[in-house]
């Protein structure tokens, strides 16, 4: 096939491209680097010929512009599985909402729940000699969302590292239906985030619970990029990647020769991950690098893939913690934050792990706008904060007084041990809660 034709024929103009979309249609933007660029500003410029416009997207680098339309005259609805900073801000507004899910049955919800995807719109790598579009750092779901939609158009980017090695990375362009040539923009940087002392003293105590051959997963933030400096600067060896997420932490640590992969009990001498996101140095990185390894999430997320992996070590963050065990890694109260993505999937797939260990990590406390000291160790779930793992999946707890095992705990021995790792301010206070709750025991010690 002359795939140089077929591409010729489907090329067109991004305004052209954009008036594809109907009112009352669905329209996917694919996952957090893939969002569409040109595409999406061509179809805001359509606000006023537009209605009932739902659209999905999720860890959003850059506020789209079809969220910034004012949401009195906008006719887009925002809607997100897994919420960032950049769109968090317009759900008050009433045009962004989030979509609960277990991140890896993504692909799944897409091929059985659903209902519509009338239009895919995507950033791709320049089309191949075999005629494929790779999806760049954002593997994800962005098959699944092929299959489904009725009109698939793409947009290239000469600029968006392609990443190889998996399955379910690339789609071809018998499949597409609209292509479009944008500006080439250098793919949207996710800035490092800076690193409290509290993140340094949970990083170190995490440091050392992690062996030579482990294989890691870590969250963002700067208590991971903490996390994988400092092993960088360790003598540990041999480590496998196996991430949902892949971060700057996990390039230092391979420059660093810690990452070799050479004892993984699958994909061995490969760095799994499913979307990535992070400086430059980054994406120069895993572009066109045989180590890397693109997966499909329901793949990289799977708790049977993860829990085949021996030494698995997940590190994870939390917005606060209750003295059940509840974790909440979503909202603070009411107000949404981020997403349950793929945690509970590492969290479960680790402890599954022969020798794997799960870690819950936040700091102990934080401050109030007023300027008050708060605890991040709360008696009970702030009215509508959203439980992201359940007490019965909390392994390990870690803040910068310490790190403590739940697993076989009854509700006071886990009471006991989580307020041991409170702030020391507010440890009477939660004692005196956990009396009140009959989950403490009175002859512990105060």
């Amino acid at each position: 096939m002359d795939y140089q034709k077929m591409y010729r024929e489907k090329l067109t103009t991004v305004e052209n491209a954009a008036k594809v979309v109907k009112s009352g249609d669905w329209v996917d933007y694919g996952f957090c680097v893939g969002h569409p660029v040109a595409l999406d500003q061509a179809l805001a410029a359509r606000k006023d010929e537009l209605a009932d416009i739902k659209i999905r997207g999720g860890v959003e680098l850059w506020t789209p512009a079809v969220v910034k339309v004012p949401s009195a005259e906008s006719p887009f609805v925002w809607n997100s599985c897994h919420m960032s900073g950049a769109v968090r801000n317009h759900i008050a507004n009433g045009n962004v909402f989030y979509t609960p899910i277990r991140y890896s049955e993504l692909p799944r919800y897409y091929r059985e729940h659903v209902e519509r995807v009338d239009v895919a719109m995507f950033q791709v790598t320049p089309m191949d000699r075999h005629g494929y579009f790779n999806f760049g750092p954002s593997a994800s779901h962005t098959m699944a969302v092929c299959e489904r939609a009725k009109v698939i158009v793409v947009e290239v980017n000469q600029n968006l590292p392609r990443c190889l090695g998996g399955h379910e990375a690339s789609v071809h362009i018998s499949q597409v239906d609209m292509i479009v040539e944008g500006s080439n923009p250098m793919p949207a940087v996710l800035p490092p985030a800076a690193s409290s002392p509290a993140d340094e003293a949970i990083a170190r105590l995490l440091v050392d619970e992690v062996p030579n051959r482990a294989c890691l997963q870590l969250g963002i933030g700067g208590m991971p990029s903490t996390v994988g400096r400092l092993l960088a600067q360790s003598d540990i060896k041999d480590l496998g990647v196996h991430s949902e997420m892949y971060v700057d932490a996990f390039v230092d640590l391979a420059e660093a020769g810690k990452i070799t992969g050479a004892y993984k009990n699958s994909d061995r001498f490969r760095q799994v991950f499913t979307f990535a996101a992070g400086g430059q140095k980054l994406y120069d990185y895993i572009n066109d690098n045989p180590e890397l390894m693109s997966a499909p999430v329901d793949y990289v997320n799977d708790i049977r893939v993860i829990a085949g992996l021996d030494n698995f070590i997940s590190v994870n963050s939390a917005v606060e913690v209750d003295l059940f065990g509840q974790v909440n890694a979503e909202s603070s109260g009411t107000r949404h934050i981020s997403g349950a993505g793929g945690q509970l999937d590492f969290v479960l797939g680790a402890y599954l792990s022969k020798g794997g260990k799960s870690f819950i990590c936040l700091p102990s406390t934080y401050k109030a706008k007023d300027g008050t000291l708060k605890s991040r160790i709360v008696p009970t779930m702030e009215p509508g904060g959203i439980v992201t793992d359940t007490r019965t999946n909390l392994h390990y707890l870690v803040t910068e007084f310490g790190k403590v095992c739940t697993k076989g705990k009854s509700t006071w021995e886990r009471a006991e041990a989580i307020i041991s790792i409170a702030h020391p301010e507010f440890r009477d206070e939660l004692i005196a809660k956990a009396d009140a709750m009959h989950i403490w025991k009175r002859s512990n010690k105060k």
